[in-house]
């Protein structure tokens, strides 16, 4: 393998293996490292948008991601009392996007992205460093337990708290805390009736959406400080939180056992990263521009970035020049929702509710347009630039 057609991804999550996929399928040689002991995910799911359905498609995944994921329904945003404020219909983002919105677990993505690699481009339990970002002169060089990688190219794909975006930009204050943390949970509810929703209270919101498989999605947020963990563990704290609020929610945690919840604190790059390159070296997902996840656009953005890097993998200021604008916009859009829906005071929230409830009967065209320059973005063609913007 020589170095200059060598690829080297550091980190397999679903940036990091699109990423390699895509540069795969253009012909380049490629070896995804990753520190964890297999590529298999935590136990969540992942919503998936119009937009990264697109860029699925530029690798030959698309159609199998629709064939195993669930469509996501009608529903909206209720109250913790169970009150509808907000209905949708999700239909109208097909007719208008071209595609539904859907949900899967991330292992399912994941198995569907590493199974369109040869075998031996995935090395497990490899923690790599960047040691060189390399020039036009010199390759860049990654420092691994079993030796040191050369590489024409290296793909960044490890994370919120990335290692790599520290080296590349010293600099750089990194990720910081959103203010609030999330619970995500991924289980049987024999019986209970799910209709896709998120409740949003003070300083609080839960979602409950149905997989494919049968499976309950359901995720929580709170405000909190960082670094916080329940002294009697997290389903306790959720039961305490979410545990009076409307069905299913009730339903959901009494199927929920204390080794189901996931805990992550919320955190976002800021301010944006002067590039997403230095040298030989491209950042891509959470390492570039982390985001709260209250548009669903973390993961949809890191296939976008997955394709674009693949177009562009020969002159990096492009892939900067195409992503950077559009990704910093979402986060700050991101970062904004966010506050919105995690007003702690009951009298703003409140004022929140009856407004979104007041434009909402409007019709389901405003839960809709909140896609627009998000859904319709498209992969660069014929030496174009993505098409796409954020509002």
């Amino acid at each position: 393998m020589s170095q200059s057609s060598r690829v080297v991804v550091v980190g397999g999550g679903i940036g990091g293996l699109a990423a390699a996929v895509a540069l795969h399928r253009a012909g380049r040689e490629v070896v995804v490292l990753e520190r964890a002991p297999s590529l298999e995910p935590v136990g969540s799911a992942i919503s998936l948008t119009p937009n990264a359905l697109r860029a699925l498609d530029v690798i030959g995944a698309g159609d199998e991601i629709r064939s195993r994921a669930a469509h996501v329904g009608e529903g909206g945003m209720r109250t913790p009392t169970g009150r509808w404020i907000a209905r949708t219909d999700t239909a109208k983002v097909t007719e208008r996007f071209g595609d539904p919105l859907l949900m899967l677990p991330r292992a399912t993505l994941i198995d569907v992205l590493a199974a369109r690699l040869p075998g031996s481009a995935l090395r497990t339990s490899c923690r790599a460093t960047l040691a060189d970002p390399g020039d036009d002169g010199r390759p860049a060089r990654v420092t691994t337990p079993d030796g040191d990688l050369t590489a024409g190219l290296v793909v960044a794909a490890d994370g919120v708290h990335s290692r790599t975006r520290g080296v590349l930009f010293p600099d750089h204050p990194g990720a910081v805390y959103s203010g609030f943390t999330t619970w995500r949970v991924m289980v049987p509810v024999p019986g209970a009736e799910i209709v896709s929703h998120e409740t949003w209270g003070p300083g609080r919101l839960w979602g409950t959406h149905r997989l494919e498989d049968g499976r309950v999605y359901a995720y929580g947020a709170a405000v909190t400080p960082a670094g916080g963990r329940a002294a009697d563990g997290e389903r306790a704290e959720l039961l305490r939180l979410f545990g009076d609020w409307h069905e299913p929610v009730p339903s959901v945690l009494a199927a929920v056992r204390p080794e189901d919840v996931l805990r992550h604190d919320v955190h976002h790059v800021h301010p944006a990263l002067p590039a997403y390159h230095r040298g030989r070296v491209a950042l891509v997902g959470d390492a570039a521009h982390a985001m709260p996840p209250t548009l669903g656009q973390g993961g949809n953005q890191a296939l976008e970035d997955a394709v674009v890097l693949a177009h562009h993998a020969d002159g990096l200021p492009a892939y900067t020049a195409a992503r950077l604008p559009r990704t910093s916009a979402l986060v700050t859009k991101a970062v904004r929702t966010a506050r919105l829906a995690m007003l702690a005071n009951r009298p703003a929230a409140a004022l929140r509710d009856a407004a979104i409830a007041a434009v909402s009967r409007t019709g389901p065209a405003f839960f809709v347009r909140g896609f627009d320059g998000i859904a319709d973005w498209r992969p660069p063609q014929n030496g174009r630039r993505a098409a796409g913007s954020v509002s």
